[in-house]
C-alpha cells in the first residue's frame, strides 16, 4: 500500500521563478525520498497529489504547510492506495490545462467541496495527458 495525499493551497507570489524553484526542489527531494506526484497550478491555486511511504508523505506535507510560498494549505484527502498514480514522476507539472474548475468556481469552494473520487479523476486525466506526451 502507498499513502496518497491531495492538498490545495493559494500561491503567494505566483510567478515563473517561484514555480520553477518549487518544481526543482520537489523533484530533487522527492527523488531522494521516493515520493511521486503531480502539481496542478495557476495564479489562484496549487492542487497537488503526493504519494509514497506514509512517514515521507507526512514529513513532506508538514514542510509544505510551513512553506511561505503557500497560503491556506488545506488537506483534501489522505488515503492508502494499492498503486501509485504517477510512478515515474518525481513531480509532474500541469499548468491547469487538464481540469475544468474556473477561477470563480475555485474562489467559491468547488475544490474544497470535491469528493475524493472527483479529485482522483482530475489527477488521472493529468496522468493520461502526461503519458501521451
Amino acid at each position: 500500500m502507498v499513502t496518497q495525499l491531495i492538498y490545495m493551497s493559494e500561491p503567494f507570489g505566483y510567478d515563473h521563478t517561484t514555480l520553477t524553484s518549487i518544481l526543482a526542489t520537489a523533484r530533487r527531494n522527492n527523488s531522494r525520498d521516493a515520493i511521486t506526484g503531480a502539481l496542478i497550478c495557476r495564479h489562484d491555486i496549487y492542487l497537488q497529489l503526493i504519494e509514497g511511504d506514509a512517514p515521507a508523505i507526512d514529513a513532506l506535507f508538514a514542510r509544505i504547510s510551513l512553506d511561505d510560498r503557500h497560503l491556506a494549505v488545506t488537506l483534501l484527502n489522505r488515503a492508502e492506495v494499492a498503486a501509485r498514480l504517477f510512478p515515474k514522476w518525481a513531480m509532474l507539472h500541469d499548468p491547469a490545462q487538464t481540469w475544468s474548475w474556473s477561477v470563480e468556481e475555485v474562489a467559491g469552494g468547488a475544490v474544497r467541496k470535491a469528493t475524493p473520487e472527483a479529485l482522483q479523476q482530475v489527477f488521472a486525466r493529468t496522468g493520461h495527458v502526461a503519458t501521451a506526451l
